[in-house]
Order: structure tokens, then C-alpha cells, then sequence
């Protein structure tokens, strides 16, 4: 419906979003090594999130693996390393200019430390939430989608009324405010969950991520930092 090109929103606490650029860089490396072996859909699937596998391998053994991984990689593993793998290059763009634009300004309210944490965090939530959902499913799940929720549901609630450059329609650049840019991307997940499951779309996962990440914010964010500013 839309892409996000900028805000209206300097940092206050950091001066540089150290952590936001280095999880855009990291995401953008291990796409370069998934197109340097011809987006080998077996071996990526070793690094997803397959609740099937999740279940059967048990998450909450550390060293369980399923065997017909090419690369055993422990099944609880998966929970961090699929946040870092993308179908394609629109998947991986897309992210990443919502990661860019948004999260400067959680990292900003976090700091740098607590600002990693959340990020995993709010990608373990979605991962959990969408193998829950789907407990039988036996595709791969990939992509930064649900730890970026996060990071979008923080950004909401922290800044609100905050001028949001989006480009509307493909074609058509607009200012509005967050509240509405990023309420309309969070009612289309709403929606979209109680369609019928079809495409490759995972959104049981953003939806998991935008619940952990407003639930985070609440005690994470740096002692004076007011919500709704």
C-alpha cells in the first residue's frame, strides 16, 4: 500500500543508530551469500523456522537438529538465524526501508544494547506466535518481517504524531502522520490474519512481533522516554 522514505524525527539520545545499520548490513550479506549459491531453497530452509521441525526436533533442545537439514542447524537456532534470510529482493528491501526509517528512532529510545534485545526478541515472539498458529505447517519461514513489527509497533506508540514521508500507490509520495501511515500497515496485518492463509505471506509472525514489540516498549524504553510524544 505503501513504502516508507523518511521522517521528520532526529535522534535525541544517540548520535549514530549503530545497531539499526549493522542488522541492515548483516541482512544484506547473508542475501549476497543466499544469491552466491543460487538461492539453494534446501540449504537456506536449514536456517527457517519449520514449526513441523520446530515441534518434532523440540525448541527447547538446544542441540536438536532435524536430519534432513543440509546444514544441522539446532532447531531453537533457527529462531535467531531465519530473521536473516529473504525470499527475494523486494522481501529483503522492503524490510530494510522500514528497518531504516523506523529504527533509528527505537534504538534511540532503547539504546544500543537494549535495542538488540528487543529486535531478537520481538523476531523470537513472531516466530513462536506464527508456529503456534500453525503448528503442523512444514514451510520454511524467513525474513526480518516480524522483528521489524516490533520495531514498528514501538515506533507507533513512542512517536505518534510525527511526520512520515511514505510513497502511496508505487507512484504517489505523501506526508502524513505515523499514527495513520503505520495504523493502516498494522489494520491490513489485522485483517489479513483472518483471511484464509494463503501465499507465502507469514502473518500470524507480524503479528507477533507488533505484540511483543508494544509490550517491550512499555519497560524497556530508557528511563524518561514518554510515549505518544
Amino acid at each position: 500500500m505503501f513504502v516508507p522514505l523518511g521522517d521528520d524525527n532526529t535522534l535525541k539520545a544517540i548520535r549514530f543508530q549503530y545497531v539499526t545499520v549493522t542488522l541492515i548490513a548483516l541482512n544484506v550479506l547473508v542475501f549476497l551469500f543466499q544469491s552466491s549459491i543460487g538461492g539453494d531453497q534446501a540449504l537456506i530452509a536449514s536456517f527457517a523456522v519449520v514449526p513441523q521441525e520446530l515441534f518434532q526436533a523440540g525448541m527447547f533442545d538446544s542441540s536438536a537438529a532435524v536430519s534432513s537439514d543440509l546444514i544441522p542447524v539446532p532447531e531453537r537456532a533457527t529462531l535467531i538465524s531465519y530473521m536473516f534470510f529473504h525470499g527475494d529482493a523486494m522481501h529483503l528491501i522492503g524490510n530494510m526501508l522500514f528497518l531504516w526509517v523506523f529504527g533509528d528512532n527505537v534504538e534511540d529510545a532503547l539504546g544500543h544494547g537494549r535495542y538488540l534485545v528487543f529486535y531478537l526478541i520481538c523476531g523470537v515472539a513472531a516466530a513462536l506466535l506464527h508456529a503456534a498458529i500453525l503448528p503442523e505447517s512444514s514451510d520454511a519461514l524467513i525474513g526480518a518481517s516480524g522483528a521489524v513489527s516490533g520495531v514498528i509497533a514501538a515506533y507507533l506508540m513512542l512517536h505518534p504524531r510525527v511526520g512520515v514521508w511514505v510513497l502511496a500507490f508505487k507512484f504517489l509520495p505523501l506526508k502524513i502522520t505515523a499514527a495513520l501511515a503505520l495504523g493502516i500497515w498494522i489494520a491490513l496485518q489485522v485483517v489479513m490474519v483472518m483471511l484464509p492463509q494463503v501465499g507465502p505471506t507469514a502473518w500470524w509472525a507480524h503479528i507477533g512481533g507488533l505484540i511483543a514489540g508494544a509490550v517491550l516498549i512499555l519497560v524497556m524504553r530508557r528511563r524518561g522516554v514518554p510515549l505518544f510524544s
